[in-house]
């Protein structure tokens, strides 16, 4: 079993390294809707899950989370630092936790909620609008720039 779900995660990191880009450069490219053993959430449910204490998962670059992210989210590069351990550093499995990055132009959250929920965490939220909705509606952030 744990050797089938290895393999199955070295899929996905096979599948996601050379088919979907980071965060597009292109406009055109538009993340997925939703993610299978997820729920994809709006801006109003992350907020909601937000106040309610879930833990939040940031996969964009350090640039992007230093410069503004969502208070108290934990920073996990997608590129480098988002990893099986570091996940489980910060959330347990049966934790709710949502996964965002830019917006719906980046794959990162995506990929991030893909990976979760191959790792067996059992609530998974895939905030697929991401930064971009939550500053768009004058939600709290912070900076992490001195």
């Amino acid at each position: 079993m744990v050797s089938k779900r290895i393999h199955a995660t070295v899929a996905l990191i096979a599948l996601f390294t050379s088919v979907l880009p980071a965060c597009a450069q292109d406009r055109e490219y538009s993340a997925p809707l939703h993610v299978e053993g997820a729920t994809t959430v709006s801006v109003d449910e992350a907020k909601w899950l937000y106040d309610d204490g879930a833990i939040f998962i940031d996969t964009r670059n350090p640039r992007y989370y230093a410069r503004r992210h969502i208070p108290g989210s934990h920073h996990l590069d997608m590129k480098d630092a988002f990893t099986k351990d570091a996940l489980e550093a910060v959330a347990e499995k049966d934790q709710p936790i949502v996964i965002y990055s830019s917006g719906e132009h980046c794959a990162r959250g995506y990929r991030g909620a893909v990976f979760a929920v191959a790792w067996g965490y059992e609530k998974v939220y895939y905030f697929r609008g991401g930064f971009v909705d939550w500053r768009d509606v004058d939600m709290p952030l912070e900076s992490s720039k001195p």
